[in-house]
């Protein structure tokens, strides 16, 4: 009992003084992987697990997690792809709107405050898009498919793949027009790996 208090006392002290951040204690032993099924013309070109890091991007794993639990992205495109590069992906409006429109969000989405940290944008590495604006990040994300370090400290790092990389690679191949958007849909389907049945 005596061990208990003396530990709570010190995590709270930790948490006054800053040095533990309120949030990463309550993210503390959740599940933050998630199964990203991909398709093309009804066509499924694999899965891909991901696994987001809230120790040091609690507001963005929350938001990530939230659209997740009801379904936003599922529908959505990987509407962006540059070899030696990236995708990127998320836009409500790559659900059902014209092309043109993708990657421009939604303005009534709710936006993210910058986290920047000291992860490195290497393969595999997804972060969060935005605008100019560090803290306009909404539910687009991209996926590191090469090493990209002019990227570090200016975008948030929230996770990375931990396995199907490799599909990553075949969205990333894709043939596409010169907005770097696939000729042909990449749709995605997001599950929380806890929440499977």
């Amino acid at each position: 009992m005596l061990k208990m208090f003396f530990n709570l006392a010190v995590i709270s002290t930790l948490i006054i003084f800053g040095v533990i951040r309120m949030d990463a204690v309550e993210n503390k032993g959740k599940d933050y992987r998630y199964e990203i099924t991909v398709t093309q013309k009804d066509h499924e070109l694999g899965k891909m697990i991901i696994e987001l890091f809230p120790e040091i991007a609690p507001k963005h794993v929350r938001n990530f997690d939230s659209l997740v639990s009801i379904k936003f992205y599922d529908g959505t495109a990987f509407h962006r792809v540059i070899p030696g590069f990236m995708i990127q992906g998320g836009d409500p409006n790559s659900k059902d709107k014209p092309k043109n429109q993708w990657g421009y969000g939604d303005p009534s989405q709710t936006t993210v405050p910058a986290e920047f940290n000291s992860t490195k944008h290497v393969r595999g590495i997804l972060s969060a898009a935005r605008s100019q604006n560090p803290n306009s990040a909404t539910s687009q994300f991209f996926i590191m498919t090469s090493d990209a370090p002019h990227l570090d400290g200016q975008y948030t790092a929230y996770g990375k793949v931990i396995s199907g990389i490799e599909v990553a690679d075949k969205i990333v191949n894709s043939p596409r027009d010169p907005n770097d958007n696939p000729l042909d849909k990449i749709s995605m389907k997001i599950v929380k790996l806890s929440d499977k049945k």
